[in-house]
């Protein structure tokens, strides 16, 4: 990789296209970029070292709005870092995703006939490996459309040889340290895919349902239960109710008949039932509902399974066999012809978990699976907060963390899948349990055979921080790149994912946490606010954006949208304005090249500038010191709008138009203002690079000649500031500012000539009438000029003549239309607000916006008034 600090730039081209063509830019810089080395972190260097791990996504995904969000602000960060001279490393890599690659190799049997146990293990596992090689991974080439800087010698996959490797090892270190165990426990179950799923693949929401109420017992013994889960009462084995409830205390102790069924149950006394909620009674059922299992625990009650893995009915009797739904139905019907139903709510709306690959309603399922204790680890992951060594940002994020790792349960970490890291666990002939690591003979032998489970594709993720740098071998890039300095990721798995990391980094790092910094972001929403989803008819192909407007304009709207955990909406006008914006960054630079900007030797001294030139190097200092503090806090929607107001309002809007005056002129002060904006331009496109990186690689490399702006030092403040100046151009802003308005109320175009006197003598601005007459397209003083409007401001007077150019009657006659106008509404908002009557009844909002129209009134009045007094005497 050629060192940018010891490069001597080449003399700069000064052609460029008329417009900037994205499509025909993009991929061509991507390739040239990677093939030169310039995302390549080297472990050997000397330089610091910054290093970001890519949240992997799933092997069966592809590029969503969230994928170009969160890769947008990482880019940003690293291409920054890169540019500062560290040695930078953005990890990329892919997760196996077990669930979900299973589900997609599946389906694809299902269309030739056959499912995976038509193949068998072996078979079908080889099948998957075969999809991943010739399907899997498409969104690395989205990722490159997105211009993401990764080092792609690097790239690693959950399921490679070297991940695998650190999975049995933290899986063997784990299960010494009795950190790992089996257990028979109640878990989230998916009776369509067949496996024990984490939380985080459970989503959660509002179906139809029923409560049914029923009683159980006889006589004086009958207790009234309501469930959503009919089916589940033939596992009932207790009915609860709360020790301090005085209705049922003589029912304690005591056995009730469980209707439909031979048994009976006994009553027990629970504080974890709500005397408050319903009859104050619960039917217990532990083998089939989480807070029912705990129960049981802590009365000894036995746990009856009535329904197998695929959610079909097992109990004897007459519903065995029937699915679970069927089974609802014809219990409730049993029991109503019992005289049992003492009431049915249809449809009744409860929150229900349902497997997020599938749909499918999730089961609570008592199964016997292997479990982290996630006690200590949790307790560590919640400390390295606490402490310090790792910072949540934005902070208020922390109370977020700590609810959930200081109550977190054990993790159930067993998945009954084929596809994934097998659990490294022989059992032997006489009930041996051997648990394998990397370098130890599995067991041979009559009897003896492995575990048939695999874990949780997020036990394999949690590592991702080390595992990908060569753990459990001491690596150079271990030893450079660990610990990560900052994680960006969605607020949407801090609970999962993050703390997973956290817990294992610092177990296995001795220690030593996996990143300083957890940066936090939103989700990506539409222009509405609204969550994007194909149901919803909102969801957005990023390509489809980059396609139309290309990847900068993509990346400029979400990080312009990127405020730290907040969720961010995006519509396909804003997108649209961005690429906008990169146009006005070619047309700008492009006028630049035309008219002899330059970045040759060194600045000018500040005594050989202009006002014009001391203004815009005494801003742009001052936006290089905001955006590198606005970077340095995460604050990627801010950092992105100071640069595009300086950029547009500033650069282009600004200095570009005051600096025509000049170059017309030509002459010394000419040439210190080719290189002033050659120099503003370098240090603004170097601004902008990480988060336009296509179009301002192009610009800078044509602008100075050098060998990429990717490699290019990133600016630095140099502490260059002229107040004087700033005040001086502000004044000249406002004067033009204020004629503008005037012509554009006076309803004149923008290119209409009118003539002037501009009487500027003592002001600080009195050198730039030539700029000021060109930018309000004012035309001297005839002989036959006659002031008919003049204006005030900042401490100058304009004279114009209307006289040839606005009909004054006309113009005085639709004023004062809306100047009634404007008084009418104005009357009318009063009248409303000074109701009691109207503010004792109207909702808040309404009378706000009452509020808000009188405002406006009054803001319509004085600026018509205002108008009105610069128009001459019709």
């Amino acid at each position: 990789m050629t060192d940018n600090a010891q490069q001597q730039p080449s003399a700069p081209h000064t052609e460029l296209p008329t417009q900037y063509a994205p499509a025909d830019v993009e991929g061509p810089l991507y390739e040239r970029w990677v093939e030169r080395g310039y995302f390549e972190a080297d472990a050997k260097s000397d330089k610091p070292a910054y290093t970001v791990v890519i949240p992997p996504p799933n092997v069966t995904g592809s590029l969503h709005l969230g994928h170009a969000f969160e890769h947008t602000l990482i880019d940003a960060l690293t291409r920054r870092k890169r540019m500062q001279g560290f040695e930078t490393l953005w990890q990329p890599g892919m997760d196996h995703a077990g669930i979900a690659t299973q589900n997609v190799v599946e389906r694809e049997l299902g269309k030739e006939g056959k499912s995976r146990h038509d193949l068998g293990r072996e078979a079908f596992v080889e099948r998957v490996w075969q999809w991943k090689g010739e399907s899997g991974g498409q969104i690395s080439g989205q990722m490159r459309r997105l211009g993401d800087g990764v080092a792609w010698s690097r790239e690693r996959f959950t399921m490679d040889e070297g991940l695998s490797q650190a999975v049995q090892t933290i899986f063997k270190r784990l299960y010494d340290d009795e950190l790992i165990y089996r257990a028979e426990r109640i878990i989230n179950w998916c009776p369509r895919c067949l496996t024990a799923i984490s939380d985080i693949e459970v989503e959660y929401q509002d179906d139809d349902g029923e409560l049914v109420s029923m009683t159980y017992g006889e006589g004086d013994d009958t207790i009234v239960v309501a469930t959503t889960r009919a089916e589940t009462m033939l596992g009932d084995t207790a009915v609860a109710v709360h020790p301090d409830d005085e209705r049922y205390k003589h029912l304690v102790g005591k056995e009730i008949r469980l209707p439909l069924t031979d048994r009976s149950i006994p009553v027990v006394a629970d504080t974890h039932v709500d005397p408050e909620f319903g009859t104050g009674a619960v039917k217990v059922t532990p083998a089939h509902d989480p807070n029912d299992f705990e129960i049981g625990q802590r009365h000894n009650l036995p746990s009856l399974t009535v329904m197998d893995e695929h959610a079909v009915i097992t109990a004897h009797g007459p519903f065995q066999g029937l699915d679970r739904l069927e089974a609802r139905s014809a219990i409730v019907a049993a029991l109503r012809a019992e005289g049992r139903i003492v009431a049915e709510k249809r449809p009744y709306v409860h929150s229900v978990g349902h497997c997020s690959r599938c749909k499918t309603t999730i089961e609570p399922r008592l199964s016997m699976q292997w479990w982290v204790k996630v006690g200590p680890l949790a307790k560590a992951a919640g400390d390295a907060v606490r402490d310090g060594r790792v910072k949540i940002h934005p902070q208020e994020m922390e109370k977020r963390y700590f609810d959930w790792v200081d109550n977190l349960h054990d993790w159930c970490i067993s998945r009954q899948l084929w596809w994934g890291h097998r659990i490294p666990v022989w059992y032997g002939p006489n009930g041996e349990v051997v648990c394998i690591g990397p370098d130890d003979e599995a067991p041979t032998g009559e009897g003896w055979h492995q575990d048939t489970d695999v874990l949780d594709t997020w036990f394999s993720s949690g590592l991702w921080p080390f595992s990908t740098l060569g753990w459990p071998e001491q690596t150079e890039s271990l030893a450079k790149f660990y610990p990560n300095s900052v994680l960006v990721t969605g607020y949407d798995i801090l609970f999962f994912w993050v703390a997973r990391m956290m817990m294992f980094g610092l177990y296995a790092m001795d220690g030593t946490p996996p990143f300083h910094t957890i940066a936090l972001h939103g989700m990506v929403r539409d222009q509405f606010g609204k969550k994007m989803s194909k149901s919803f008819g909102n969801a957005v192909n990023p390509l489809d954006w980059m396609d139309k407007y290309g990847s900068d304009a993509l990346r400029f709207t979400l990080a312009r949208g990127a405020n730290p955990g907040v969720d961010v909406p995006i519509g396909e006008d804003w997108v649209q304005g961005s690429r906008n914006f990169a146009n006005k960054i070619w047309n700008a630079t492009r006028f630049a090249l035309m008219n002899g900007a330059t970045v040759d030797g060194p600045l000018p001294e500040p005594s050989a500038m202009s006002a014009t030139d001391r203004w815009i190097l005494s801003r742009l200092n001052s936006v290089v010191a905001e955006v590198d503090a606005l970077y340095e806090d995460f604050q990627f929607a801010k950092l992105s709008d100071a640069l595009f107001h300086f950029a547009w309002d500033e650069v282009f809007d600004w200095y570009v138009e005051l600096s025509k005056t000049t170059f017309q002129a030509g002459g010394p002060a000419a040439e210190v203002s080719k290189r002033v904006l050659g120099e503003v331009l370098d240090v603004t496109l170097k601004l902008l690079h990480p988060v336009v990186p296509f179009v301002t690689e192009t610009l800078w490399t044509t602008l100075t000649g050098g060998e990429s702006i990717v490699v290019a030092d990133w600016p630095s403040d140099s502490g260059f500031r002229d107040t004087a100046a700033e005040r001086e151009i502000e004044s000249l802003q406002a004067v033009v500012t204020e004629v503008r308005r005037f012509r554009a109320d006076q309803g004149l175009q923008p290119g209409q000539r009118v003539p002037a006197r501009l009487e500027l003598d003592g002001t600080p601005f009195a050198a730039h009438e030539a700029a000021i007459r060109q930018l309000l397209r004012l035309q001297p003083e005839g002989e036959a000029f006659s002031a008919t409007a003049t204006l005030p401001v900042a401490g100058a007077t304009v004279a114009l003549d209307l006289s040839g150019t606005i009909d004054v009657a006309a113009e005085r006659k639709r004023l004062a239309k809306d100047l009634a106008a404007a008084q009418k509404e104005r009357q009318q908002a009063e009248a409303k607000l000074g109701n009691e009557a109207f503010l004792a009844k109207a909702p808040d909002n309404v009378v706000d916006k009452i509020r808000g129209r009188l405002t406006k009134a009054d803001e319509d009045i004085t600026r018509i008034q205002a108008q009105l007094g610069r128009l001459p005497e019709a």
